[in-house]
């Protein structure tokens, strides 16, 4: 049995969602324990959270209560679905993490990315081990997530300029912690780059 916590990052539209369930569905298929999950949801009171900071204006919200709420959620979401999968050597895939909050609100100030890290180090104290970032054309990206039509748009309103900072900011990360991000060319078939992110998952199931 294989203890792993994987996540999926990237900008709106980048085909996160769908790799991170094609990878709990394959990894299923070899023979291993998976808990797919995502952000911010993932527990009652999380999915509870979700519908707060998705839905509405752009501007419902400052980034720094935002900040405080995605924290509650991915709080709640560590102790009642995360640590317990991990605890029983699940391996737990989940459709975003602290890192999007580095990004959706860390970059809308200065002094917002310490703000979110203080409080990460505080409250969460947890990293995955291992983060796939799909790297997508911010333009390409945005199209495709307002062209879903679904009541959570609220991030895709800020518009393309946020999403080409985003990318940016994903791409930095990924320089910054190269023992854990791996960037995938999200601009291919969903099988092409299913396929990719299960070998690195692997790969690196293998060595844990």
């Amino acid at each position: 049995m294989s203890r792993l916590f994987i996540t999926f990052e990237g900008i709106d539209g980048s085909g996160k969602s769908t790799q991170a369930r094609m990878l709990a569905d394959a990894l299923r298929g070899a023979g291993h324990q998976v808990v797919a999950t995502r952000e911010p949801g993932g527990s009652p009171g999380a999915e509870e959270i979700r519908a707060l900071v998705l839905e509405g204006d752009p501007d419902r919200w400052s980034a720094e209560t935002e900040i405080l709420l995605f924290t509650a959620a991915r709080r709640d979401h560590l102790e009642r679905l995360i640590d317990p999968a991990l605890a029983a050597d699940q391996i737990v895939v989940c459709d975003r993490f602290a890192d999007s909050t580095r990004m959706y609100q860390g970059l809308r100030g200065p002094g917002l990315r310490k703000i979110v890290d203080d409080l990460h180090a505080l409250m969460i104290g947890r990293e995955p081990d291992l983060t796939f970032i799909i790297d997508m054309d911010p333009a390409k990206g945005h199209a495709r997530a307002k062209g879903r039509q679904t009541a959570e748009e609220r991030f895709e309103d800020f518009g393309t300029e946020l999403q080409e900072q985003m990318r940016a900011g994903f791409l930095d990360l990924a320089k910054a912690h190269p023992d854990r991000c791996i960037v995938i060319d999200g601009d291919r078939t969903a099988d092409a780059v299913a396929a990719d992110v299960f070998d690195h998952a692997t790969a690196r199931i293998a060595a844990s």
